[in-house]
C-alpha cells in the first residue's frame, strides 16, 4: 500500500479524536515528502541532528515533534522551531528548554513523560516526581515553556491486556493532573501513546497522539550515525 494510502486508513481509524505523528527516524526525504503530498503535517524524531537536517531541507509548515530521549546539551540546536517536545523526564531538561525558549523569543511547548511500562530501560517521571515538580516554585516561574500534557510508553509485550491497563493509568493520571494542576489550562489536552502495534488500544484508552512509523513507512533503516 502506498504510504499516503496507509495514512488515510490510519487516520481513518483514529477518527477525530486523535493525531497522527508519522515518525519518521531514519527514514530518506522521499518517503516523508510522500507523506506529505498525501495531506500528513505532522512527524515525529528521535535523533536531533536528524531532526535538523530534515527540517532544513523540508516544507516549512511541517510541525516537528521531537519524540526520543532529548539531551540536555542538545536542545539549543531545535529550540528554534521544535512543535512539541514529547520526552521531558526530568525538571534538569525543562529549565533548559525554558532557557532556549527565552533566546529564541518562543514559548516550547512540551509533554511530561510517564514512566508507565515494567521495563526499566523506558525513561520517564514517576508520578511522585510529577506532583513535585508541578508543585515547585521554580516551575511556577518557567515562563517560556508551556506544557500541553503526558507522554508515556508501554511495555514492549504481546500482552495487550497490560498494555491497555497502562494505557489506562496514564490516561487516569492525565485527569488527576489536569484537575489538581491545570484546570484552567484549556491547552494541556494532549495524551501522547500508542505506537504501530497498539494505537487502536490507545485511542480506545483516551490517546490524543498516536506515533507510527513501520506501519507507515515500513520497518526502520539504520542510518550511519
Amino acid at each position: 500500500m502506498a504510504i499516503s494510502d496507509t495514512i488515510k486508513q490510519i487516520k481513518a481509524e483514529i477518527g477525530e479524536g486523535a493525531q497522527l505523528v508519522a515518525v519518521s527516524k531514519t527514514k530518506p526525504i522521499e518517503a516523508i515528502e510522500a507523506a506529505y503530498k498525501g495531506g500528513q503535517r505532522i512527524f515525529g524524531e528521535n535523533k536531533v541532528q536528524e531532526l535538523v537536517d530534515k527540517y532544513e531541507s523540508l516544507p516549512k509548515d511541517i510541525e516537528w515533534h521531537m519524540i526520543g530521549h532529548l539531551q540536555t546539551n542538545k536542545v539549543k540546536f531545535i529550540a528554534p522551531f521544535v512543535s512539541l517536545i514529547h520526552g521531558v523526564d526530568s525538571f534538569k531538561l525543562l529549565r533548559v528548554i525554558n532557557n532556549e525558549g527565552i533566546k529564541n523569543n518562543r514559548v516550547i511547548s512540551c509533554l511530561l513523560q510517564v514512566h508507565i511500562a515494567e521495563e526499566e530501560s523506558k525513561f520517564g517521571l514517576s508520578k511522585a516526581e510529577i506532583d513535585e515538580l508541578l508543585s515547585c516554585d521554580e516551575f511556577k516561574e518557567l515562563t517560556n515553556i508551556s506544557i500541553k500534557g503526558l507522554m508515556g510508553m508501554a511495555t514492549f509485550t504481546s500482552d495487550m491486556v497490560r498494555v491497555r491497563n497502562e494505557f489506562r493509568q496514564l490516561a487516569d493520571f492525565f485527569k488527576e493532573l489536569k484537575r489538581d494542576y491545570f484546570t484552567e489550562q484549556s491547552d494541556f489536552k494532549e495524551i501522547s501513546m500508542g505506537m504501530s502495534g497498539d494505537y487502536k488500544i490507545a485511542v480506545e484508552e483516551g490517546s490524543t497522539l498516536v506515533r507510527v512509523g513501520s506501519l507507515i513507512f515500513g520497518e526502520r533503516q539504520y542510518l550511519n550515525e
